[in-house]
């Protein structure tokens, strides 16, 4: 029973063998990185999770308040109710800023005016300005921008009152 030597590898298979373990290491670094991507990533108070803006004592009567990580406005009418408007126009999508002097949101792309609700004034915008779901807990404003709600008018249904 003899063992028989075994033939010493040569540097051709041993980098040969190398670089196959290594190129298979890229490619699943590469298919980790890539699915990780894909995976939503909505931690509380992130655009597209709920939201919590504040308490409701935090927004006055006829006050607009923009919220910048939700990507919306609190607009607190002046008997008391609630809105969460999207701050993205209608027309072709830009990012509609309130005008504080002229108590309207006044598009700066195409001048699409909204009133304080998000209803048209002045056109292109075919519709008024979306909104999200708005709840009330506890006394805090919870805001859910997972969800858009599109609207063709205004309705008082839409107030949400504390």
């Amino acid at each position: 029973m003899s063992d028989a030597p075994s033939s010493p590898v040569s540097r051709r298979d041993f980098l040969k063998a190398a670089w196959m373990f290594l190129g298979g290491l890229a490619t699943l670094e590469t298919v980790g990185v890539f699915i990780a991507y894909l995976q939503p990533r909505l931690a509380e108070g992130e655009f597209g999770s709920v939201i919590t803006p504040g308490k409701v004592d935090d927004f006055p009567p006829n006050s607009v308040t923009h919220i910048p990580n939700g990507r919306f406005y609190v607009v607190r009418t002046g008997d008391g109710g609630f809105l969460a408007i999207y701050h993205r126009c209608t027309h072709l999508g830009c990012t509609v800023p309130w005008d504080q002097t002229a108590q309207k949101f006044i598009c700066p792309c195409h001048n699409s005016q909204f009133d304080r609700q998000g209803v048209v004034e002045n056109p292109p915008a075919p519709r008024p300005l979306d909104l999200f779901a708005l709840t009330i807990e506890n006394g805090e404003l919870k805001v859910d921008t997972g969800k858009i709600i599109q609207r063709q008018t205004f309705e008082t249904a839409q107030v949400v009152y504390p």
